[in-house]
C-alpha cells in the first residue's frame, strides 16, 4: 500500500489574497479610450509610463458615468486566492476572468477547512431575493463551530484512509466538504473586477445593492483593496458613479 503523509486537520476563519502581478494603471484606460480620436497618436501615450493620470480625471469619469466599458480592459491583474471551495465556485460564476485551479486529482489535498468566526451572522431570514442575516445564538453559534470541525475532521479521515488502500486521489476526494481550502490563480482586468465587485460586495451608495455571501465577500473586499491602489482614479469614479460596471 502507498505511504501517505498524515497531516492535522487546521481550521481558520480567514481568507487569502496576494497580488502576484499587474500591469494595471489609470494612464491605461486613458490612452485605449483616445484613440477613438486620436489614433496613431496615441502610441506613444502607451509606451509613456509617466503619463500624468490626473489629468485625465475627466475623462476617467465621463466613460465610467456613460458606460463606455471596453477602455477598462486594456490592463491585467493577477491574483493567488486561497478560499473554501465553495466560494471558488461562486467566484467562478464570473466568466470573464482566467482561472487556474489546484487539482485534487495530482496531488494530496492539505487539511485545511473554513470554520465562521464568532461574528458570522447565522440566521436567515426573509424571503428570496431579500434575505437578511441576523447574529445567531451563542448556542448556535457553538453548534456551527463544534459540528464543522467535527465533520470536516472524519471527511479527511475518510480520505487519508482511502489514500492509503490505494485508492487514486480523484475517488478518494469525493468525501471531502465544500469548506475545505483550495487555491488559484485569476487573472482579470479592471472592468470585470468592477463587476465582480458590483455583485460580490454590499456598499451604501450601490446603484443597485448586492447582498453577497459574506465569505466571498471577504475575498472581494481584498480584491477592491489591490483595485483601489493600482488604480486610484478609476477606483473613484467607480464609487461616484453608483459602483455600477461600465
Amino acid at each position: 500500500m502507498p505511504e501517505i503523509e498524515k497531516k492535522t486537520p487546521e481550521f481558520t476563519s480567514t481568507m487569502t489574497v496576494e497580488l502576484v502581478r499587474a500591469n494595471a494603471s489609470d494612464a491605461d484606460v486613458l490612452f485605449a479610450a483616445r484613440v477613438s480620436t486620436q489614433g496613431e497618436q496615441t502610441l506613444e501615450a502607451a509606451q509613456d509610463e509617466s503619463v500624468d493620470a490626473t489629468r485625465g480625471r475627466g475623462l476617467i469619469n465621463y466613460l465610467m458615468r456613460d458606460r463606455h466599458g471596453s477602455p477598462f480592459e486594456h490592463n491585467s491583474m493577477t491574483f493567488y486566492v486561497q478560499a473554501p471551495i465553495f466560494v471558488f465556485r461562486e467566484f467562478m460564476r464570473h466568466r470573464m476572468n482566467s482561472y487556474n485551479e489546484e487539482s485534487g486529482r495530482y496531488r494530496q489535498l492539505n487539511p485545511v477547512f473554513y470554520v465562521p468566526a464568532a461574528d458570522r451572522n447565522l440566521v436567515q431570514v426573509g424571503k428570496p431575493g431579500a434575505y437578511n442575516f441576523l447574529p445567531g445564538t451563542p448556542e448556535q453559534t457553538a453548534l456551527v463551530d463544534s459540528e464543522t470541525r467535527r465533520t470536516s475532521t472524519e471527511a479527511f479521515e475518510s480520505y487519508e484512509r482511502m489514500l492509503e488502500a490505494g485508492v487514486a486521489r480523484e475517488v478518494a476526494r469525493i468525501v471531502l466538504p465544500l469548506n475545505i481550502f483550495s487555491s488559484m490563480y485569476v487573472t482579470m482586468n479592471a472592468r470585470s473586477l468592477m463587476a465582480f465587485l458590483s455583485l460580490r460586495t454590499k456598499r451604501e451608495g450601490s446603484q443597485y445593492p448586492s447582498f453577497p455571501q459574506r465569505e466571498i465577500e471577504m475575498v472581494a473586499e481584498q480584491l477592491e483593496s489591490h483595485f483601489e491602489k493600482l488604480m486610484p482614479i478609476t477606483y473613484s469614479a467607480f464609487n461616484e458613479n453608483g459602483r455600477v460596471s461600465p
